[in-house]
């Protein structure tokens, strides 16, 4: 891993790139995952995308190996974050994959930095904060009883039962148990607060929604909403998946975005 210093942020990022040296200079995907995971979360889809593309990932604030950062946590801090590491991996266009609030960073990157993308992938992202359901939960759990309850929960909202395996159940579970709970309600302050209606129609990059159909925060319909307001994208939805569907379908959501790539190229 290797750190980036943003502002009040400290990012520890991955660069996977083992495309062979007759392509000189590989298309980037960045990937930015949600609330509870870390960049290892996206390893299931290298599989797809390493043969042609370098691959970067990072830990948010709070996650993985990244420390707790000292300004606030919010959607713009974030896009800035974002773009800090594209430039820090020298990549002055990528292709942009966010799941969860990674996917509401993603699209607000697509509105504040549009020369930047190549193309856009939401997975079970909200553009509308106050959509989203079945919060409640979340202060009352992290503060009563701390990170592990609200991971057990968690799980229970990300995966049907028997969707993962009994060491990537105890992985996840754990990686959820050690996010900093701060960050977490921050981060959960700042997602409810987020409202991109308005500037969705004006995104051009080539678009790209995965969306599970059994989300309890992000019901179907708002997906659809989201895919209304977008004037590019196409839109795929999963059978039998909940919230943790780049994880636990991270083969077909992977093979999906390869396709699209190899349209899009």
């Amino acid at each position: 891993m290797t750190a980036l210093t943003t502002g009040g942020h400290n990012l520890n990022y991955q660069i996977i790139d083992l495309t062979p040296p007759w392509i000189e200079t590989p298309d980037t995907i960045l990937f930015h995952h949600g609330v509870g995971a870390n960049w290892r979360c996206w390893l299931g889809w290298a599989a797809a995308l390493q043969d042609r593309y370098r691959l970067v990932a990072f830990d948010l604030p709070g996650h993985g190996q990244s420390q707790p950062g000292d300004d606030g946590i919010t959607i713009g801090a974030m896009v800035d974050d974002l773009i800090a590491l594209a430039d820090t991996v020298d990549c002055a266009k990528f292709h942009l994959v966010g799941e969860s609030i990674g996917g509401t960073v993603a699209l607000q990157t697509a509105i504040d930095h549009p020369d930047r993308l190549l193309s856009l992938t939401v997975s079970n992202g909200g553009h509308v904060g106050g959509s989203i359901q079945n919060l409640d939960f979340w202060h009352d759990l992290i503060g009563g009883k701390g990170m592990g309850a609200w991971s057990d929960r968690m799980m229970e909202e990300r995966f049907f039962h028997g969707a993962l395996s009994g060491e990537a159940d105890a992985w996840y579970r754990a990686q959820q148990a050690s996010a900093d709970p701060g960050t977490v309600l921050a981060l959960l302050a700042t997602l409810v607060g987020a409202d991109l209606s308005a500037d969705l129609p004006g995104i051009t990059a080539p678009t790209l929604l995965l969306h599970p159909d059994s989300s309890p925060f992000i019901p179907v319909p708002a997906m659809a909403d989201l895919y209304a307001l977008m004037t590019n994208a196409q839109l795929r939805i999963f059978p039998h998946a909940r919230h943790g569907l780049p994880f636990s379908h991270a083969a077909d959501c992977s093979q999906t975005l390869r396709q699209f790539l190899d349209e899009l190229s």
